[in-house]
């Protein structure tokens, strides 16, 4: 063996290969409680439920023993995102191996302390922290033991995890840890949050993406009763106040007294496709598979096309911008501590972003500080979908706070702000071309994807993309949304590659170089929208060979995995009998599948829905192969969630906007999914003990979406192609059927 390998450090699963030190990720206590720490943030999504889950699994202790720490930059590991469905697999498999050393770090001093033998350490039993000998004597136990100085190294890879086989918490469903101080009222949440001497601050936005402060009179707002003071730094205006409510008279005051410049910087909404298309791109082959050429005369995709028997097909597909939409408006609180000559030193962040380990070189760059400065905790929201308002709105509060050194201030956005200013899902145009051949088999597919970038997070360029930044009075340059890497999972081009058995096939993506709205990262990314189109684009053709959705499907699948959730969702819903008997008038069933990510969870669905003057989805079947379970119970309530949002945007969800401003600025113009619209979600979870665990959070919104339109065009014979499939929608489509 040469120096240079063993000197190379092993290879560590997920999050632990970046942050190989073990007390980074876990600590035992004397009074029998262990601190369990992870760099992904609890959204809601539980998370923080199935991390406790699998760290006692491995440490043979009950989960309620388990103390999860919050996310923080000050201790614990870097884990980047918490974004796409990748918790379980990177935090998860790191706390396993992590857990695993640490269990076989104590068990071998207790057999060193006792002076056991090989053989008999290896018949040491661990029951909730208590070390037993083969005899079932207790020889010591975590907490005896305990000592932060045995963890302070770097992991070994040495020990392993347990087996499936040895598990006894996996596959069982636990109770979810941060229910009871929900459903208690308690003040999980940042906005509870009350520090000593905490100040309220509001921030006047622009009115719309171009705008640029002309003049504000901040003497008669600084006059007002409880107001502290006005900030303003360029077009960056705010107030801080000594009550929450005084803020809120003050931020109304303030926005009046405005007067700005407001240049006409938006396209068309009534064709946001077109406009896409019109825009200078940045065109990427994202993937491509060619089938061996016929002859010297005809490349491949030609000689498909002229292939006897062969039938061609073609369709474009769209879906809006869309918004967040939290029901909790983006909060957070800043503290900044300065010296004697006022220069800021230190800055104290609690916010509920996905990323507070991205979010701090971009507040770094704002203010001028280096990162070191700067700690910044982790406190639960409201439920977020990828890039929201949380990291803006922690730069509005630092913006303020800076004003008001040793002051924690509470920076509350509006639901107006919520809705106008967080980053949106970016709209998308999806063209698709297929040749089927006389065999009725795919010969040919082509995928071409336009579509603003689907990332701006903070942390990932030389300057910060907060909202703030390009408002100061030195501002720094908008920047323009990108896709990450395929490799990372992709952006707008996010399941454009195909998940069937085609001979040969291209995807290009068309990203966007100009950014009316700003964009960023939505659940699933361009998944909802490429699946959307794929698996309507499947329905269309099957329609037209007169052959069956779910056959059609499964003649282009060799995956076992695939096939075998698209069985189960059929069976679940009794696809095969779904035209038997009187079918009710405007009554119909679609059925759609994709693989997230290509690499991820396997999620089929079959839609029931109800279609006269508006769409009502009445039932959705769902079979999910995320691999490993860990908590049975949070996967579904995932899955059931990720179901009901997509039904939301699906049938109801637009950004609308005029050529200046966002309009859409209250629940009345952008409309989501009430509670007495909500459809029967059944979820059947395909196990798979022996392959690894896969996210869930994301896996539903593509087939959702296309099992939706798939089910609208087998109840009215309309084929709706772009988003939402509103009531206008539909009227607009039934009004343009020749038939």
């Amino acid at each position: 063996m040469s120096a240079s390998s063993l000197n190379t450090p092993v290879v560590l699963p997920g999050s632990l290969q970046t942050n190989r030190r073990l007390s980074q990720w876990l600590a035992f206590h004397p009074d029998g409680r262990v601190t369990v720490r992870t760099g992904k943030v609890d959204l809601g999504q539980g998370i923080s439920t199935v991390l406790a889950q699998m760290a006692a699994e491995e440490l043979d202790l009950a989960v309620t023993r388990i103390r999860m720490e919050r996310a923080s930059t000050v201790q614990g590991p870097n884990e980047g995102m918490t974004a796409g469905s990748m918790s379980v697999q990177d935090s998860g498999s790191a706390l396993r191996q992590a857990c695993a050393e640490a269990r076989a770090i104590y068990l071998d001093l207790a057999a060193l302390q006792r002076g056991l033998t090989p053989g008999q350490r290896a018949e040491l039993r661990v029951i909730d922290g208590e070390f037993v000998n083969s005899a079932d004597e207790r020889i010591g136990s975590y907490w005896t033991l305990a000592d932060d100085a045995l963890l302070n190294i770097e992991a070994s890879g040495i020990a392993k995890p347990k087996s499936v086989a040895d598990h006894t918490l996996t596959g069982q469903t636990v109770a979810r840890l941060d229910m009871p101080g929900k459903v208690l009222g308690q003040a999980d949440f940042i906005h509870d949050m009350v520090l000593p001497g905490q100040l309220y601050g509001r921030v006047a936005h622009p009115p719309s993406p171009g705008a640029v402060l002309l003049e504000v009179a901040l003497e008669a707002i600084n006059a007002l009763p409880d107001v502290v003071t006005t900030v303003r730094d360029g077009s960056f205006i705010g107030v801080i106040a000594k009550t929450d409510y005084a803020a809120v008279q003050a931020l109304k005051k303030l926005a009046a007294a405005a007067r700005w410049d407001e240049p006409a910087t938006l396209p068309d909404m009534r064709d946001v496709p077109a406009f896409l298309r019109a825009q200078p791109v940045d065109t990427t082959l994202a993937g491509e598979k060619k089938s061996v050429t016929p002859g010297p005369s005809l490349t491949a995709s030609e000689a498909s096309r002229t292939a006897v028997g062969a039938q061609s097909f073609k369709a474009s597909y769209a879906r809006p911008f869309l918004a967040h939409a939290s029901i909790g408006p983006s909060c957070a609180l800043a503290r900044c501590e300065a010296n004697a000559s006022g220069e800021i030193t230190g800055v104290e962040v609690w916010t509920h972003s996905q990323g507070i380990y991205n979010l701090r070189p971009d507040l770094a760059l704002v203010l001028g500080l280096p990162a070191a400065q700067i700690a910044i905790q982790h406190v639960p929201g409201a439920g977020c979908y990828g890039h929201n308002g949380a990291d803006d709105a922690a730069c509005d509060a630092v913006l303020l706070a800076r004003a008001v050194p040793g002051r924690p201030v509470q920076l509350q956005w509006t639901r107006e702000d919520e809705l106008t200013c967080a980053p949106f899902g970016a709209a998308m145009s999806v063209d698709l071309q297929a040749v089927v051949d006389a065999d009725g088999c795919i010969s040919d597919w082509q995928h071409d994807v336009w579509s603003n970038g689907h990332s701006m997070r903070p942390g990932r360029s030389s300057t910060p993309v907060l909202h703030a930044a390009a408002l100061l009075a030195t501002p720094f340059p908008r920047q323009v949304a990108i896709n990450m890497p395929l490799a990372n999972g992709g952006g707008a081009e996010r399941n454009a590659l195909p998940s069937y058995d085609l001979a040969q096939w291209r995807t290009h993506c068309h990203r966007a170089l100009t950014m009316p709205l700003r964009t960023s990262s939505l659940r699933s990314l361009g998944a909802h929208c490429n699946v959307f189109a794929v698996e309507s684009f499947l329905d269309e053709m099957a329609e037209q060979l007169g052959v069956d959705p779910l056959a059609f499907r499964l003649r282009h699948l060799s995956d076992e995995r695939s096939r075998a959730v698209l069985n189960a969702a059929a069976e679940m819903a009794d696809w095969t009998n779904r035209h038997a008997g009187e079918r009710r008038e405007g009554s119909g069933m679609g059925i759609a599948f994709a693989r997230y990510k290509n690499t991820g969870a396997y999620c089929a669905v079959v839609a029931a829905v109800h279609a006269e003057a508006e769409v009502r989805v009445e039932q959705l079947w769902i079979a999910a192969d995320v691999g490993l379970v860990v908590n049975p119970d949070g996967v579904r309530n995932q899955i059931e969630g990720g179901a009901i949002q997509t039904v939301s945007w699906v049938l109801k969800e637009a950004v609308q906007f005029d050529r200046t401003r966002v309009t859409s600025r209250s629940w009345e113009d952008y409309p989501i999914l009430r509670f007495s619209e909500v459809p029967k979600v059944d979820v059947q979870l395909v196990s798979r003990p022996g392959d690894k665990s896969l996210g869930a959070g994301e896996a539903t919104h593509g087939p959702v979406a296309a099992a939706i339109a798939n089910a609208v065009a087998d109840a009215l014979g309309l084929r709706m192609r772009q988003m939402p499939l509103s009531a206008d929608a539909l009227l607009q489509a039934a009004l343009a059927d020749p038939r």
